[in-house]
């Protein structure tokens, strides 16, 4: 999976429930939020004061060593 500022965190969160703790870890609290299911991670990001960028590189780090 490749994560970007427009994937939405539900998608995220179906494809591997795990990646939850990487949102935790960068201080998105968000995952089972309802909102979670139709926003974007850029969005959210935005509305917690959360650096999306960093928070992307993270997920799509965690995904690749999954590989």
């Amino acid at each position: 999976m490749l994560v970007t500022k427009e994937t939405i965190i539900g998608n995220v969160i179906d494809f591997d429930p795990n990646a939850a703790k990487i949102f935790h870890m960068n201080g998105m609290f968000c995952t089972g939020c309802p909102h979670a299911r139709s926003e974007s991670i850029g969005d959210a990001c935005l509305a917690h004061g959360v650096d999306a960028d960093q928070l992307i590189k993270a997920l799509n780090e965690y995904f690749e060593s999954k590989k």
